[in-house]
């Protein structure tokens, strides 16, 4: 089948990486948001999506707006059967999702319905849930409500960050997209509605979403952490300025008590308080400092009695 791949950021190179590789398919370019600044000296630097269709001599188009009608007319000209998009990052009008003839199809790090947005697998980390998935959909104009073509599940580690859960989906889901192009080609695979009931939303999470509460229990401290690592980064206050913080964990001595964010410093760990029980402190990173242990950055803050995060 004749594609057009659409995705930018690395969870979606093991995709483009799967679709060229399979002989039933011919990739035959790839969209991407524009080369971005990046650095220290901020020079434009093409997206990991790019970089892959790069290197395997993949027309690369990189339109400001999917609807401008320059692309949209190239897009006519390739002629593809269907359209694969794995984070591409864009809205896509109703002129280009008419294009392909089998449209296009969606790989979401979700199990549909829930968690349609753009941070899905943050969302599942943080809301405590066991199992999470990708699935395939044709995309519609509602955001990710079209009907499902296949799914597949991950179970959530109870010590996942969102990138090593990411990290997975993106190779399974990988391999879902490819049989899902596979039954569309054939003709085999249908595209089911999505029920009504269980319909969750996953925004963007921002910087100020990522800062801890320590007034929250200690396992909602706990994947709140994992949800935002590795990006945008857990922080909090200390002393007026940011601390950024790594994956903490629970500790289950109950005879150990803490104010919500109080600072125990021992030999060996860091510990900060919650509205339940103690958060064992992992990596930290001070403003203007290098990423290290807890205990190192506590021996060289010197950190007095009664003091906390916030």
């Amino acid at each position: 089948m004749r594609l057009v791949f659409a995705g930018t950021p690395e969870p979606a190179v093991p995709s483009l990486r799967a679709l060229l590789d399979s002989p039933r398919h011919d990739v035959v370019a790839v969209v991407t948001r524009p080369d971005a600044p990046a650095g220290r000296g901020r020079s434009l630097v093409r997206s990991p999506v790019g970089r892959l269709a790069d290197e395997r001599g993949i027309e690369v188009l990189t339109p400001a707006k999917a609807g401008d009608d320059d692309f949209l007319d190239r897009l006519r000209e390739l002629a593809p059967d269907a359209c694969a998009v794995v984070a591409y990052g864009a809205l896509l009008p109703q002129r280009a999702l008419e294009i392909p003839r089998h449209g296009w199809i969606n790989l979401h790090f979700s199990l549909l319905p829930a968690w349609r947005g753009a941070a899905p697998v943050q969302a599942a980390i943080r809301a405590g849930d066991e199992i999470t998935g990708a699935s395939t959909f044709q995309i519609v104009r509602e955001l990710d409500a079209g009907p499902v073509y296949g799914v597949v599940t991950e179970k959530v580690g109870a010590a996942d960050t969102a990138g090593e859960l990411l990290g997975r989906l993106a190779v399974s889901g990988a391999r879902l997209l490819v049989s899902t192009m596979d039954g569309v080609e054939e003709g085999s695979l249908r595209a089911e509605p999505q029920p009504a009931d269980g319909v969750t939303y996953a925004p963007k999470v921002t910087v100020e979403d990522a800062r801890v509460s320590f007034t929250e229990p200690a396992a909602a401290v706990d994947r709140l952490v994992r949800a935002v690592t590795p990006e945008p980064g857990a922080w909090a206050l200390f002393r007026g300025e940011r601390l950024k913080l790594g994956p903490v964990s629970v500790v289950d001595e109950p005879e150990l008590t803490l104010a919500p964010g109080e600072l125990k410093v021992e030999r060996r760990r860091v510990l900060a308080g919650t509205a339940t029980r103690p958060v064992r402190l992992g990596e930290v990173q001070a403003q203007g400092k290098k990423r290290m242990s807890a205990p190192d950055w506590a021996r060289g803050t010197r950190i007095e009695s009664g003091e906390r995060l916030s």
